[in-house]
């Protein structure tokens, strides 16, 4: 078989699988604090059939080697951390983290999940809780009759009752923040679970050791550039179409040597 069927072949799965890539950042442009994905490509192995530095028929170093590579693959999924924009909201519960870090979301086993996603609620307990349902922190109740309800820049959730003038302090919002935050594990929505490769988390205070500062009634937007994801779809069609042509093309060559 013609080697290059096989390194065409493994360009159209890359090539379609960065497709896959940048379908999945544009279906996530309006999602709350959705990161884009960049993928990561790498060359695969090659058949060296003369090494660099190998003897000539003059008994010369042949300053070039003679390769044949197999083709590419995508190695990777790069999370981009940068900040989305923030989009003020009338929700006091809706709180987004101006820097670096993660809420820590306690689910219904008692493992944790992170988050970036500050569109909390509360549950029927006044329990803050995630649009899932799932714990904020290790529980913070704001009780029935409050007043209202403030967010500090560091974390401290007050109410008030009947006497606006005394706050109440219902708990304190942490932000965890991680070694190698791309190492996470995503599984859907809006959450991360810690792995080897993100280290183990470092619970802060927000705004210290280098984490966000929490914004009361603020969401935190996607940070996907449509503009520019449309730009590498249109790039990914058209090296998918030439990966396709060199298929053809290979495929045209072979029917000649079998008319030879």
């Amino acid at each position: 078989m013609m080697r290059s069927l096989w390194i065409s072949k493994t360009g159209l799965d890359a090539q379609q699988m960065n497709l896959d890539t940048i379908a999945n950042n544009l279906a996530n442009a309006s999602t709350t604090a959705f990161k884009t994905l960049r993928p990561q490509f790498e060359d695969l192995m090659y058949q060296t059939l003369r090494e660099p530095g190998a003897y000539t028929l003059g008994q010369a170093t042949n300053p070039d080697g003679l390769q044949v590579g197999a083709g590419a693959k995508l190695s990777a999924t790069e999370r981009i951390n940068t900040q989305g924009a923030l989009l003020l909201t009338a929700n006091p519960l809706d709180v987004a983290i101006k820097g670096n870090g993660y809420f820590q979301i306690t689910m219904p086993d008692g493992s944790l999940a992170y988050t970036r996603d500050g569109a909390f609620t509360k549950d029927q307990n006044g329990l803050i809780v995630t649009q899932a349902g799932f714990t904020v922190g290790n529980g913070i109740t704001i009780p029935s009759g409050s007043t209202s309800l403030t967010i500090s820049a560091d974390g401290v959730v007050q109410y008030t009752l009947d006497d606006p003038t005394k706050q109440y302090t219902a708990g304190n919002l942490v932000v965890a923040n991680f070694i190698n935050p791309n190492g996470l594990l995503a599984t859907g929505g809006n959450l991360f679970l810690e792995s080897t490769a993100s280290g183990t988390p470092n619970i802060n205070v927000p705004g210290t050791n280098g984490t966000g500062v929490i914004a009361q009634n603020n969401l935190e937007q996607s940070n996907v550039n449509v503009a520019e994801q449309l730009v590498q779809m249109i790039a990914a069609q058209r090296l998918y179409e030439i990966q396709a042509r060199a298929i053809t093309a290979s495929d045209q060559m072979l029917q000649k040597i079998g008319q030879l």
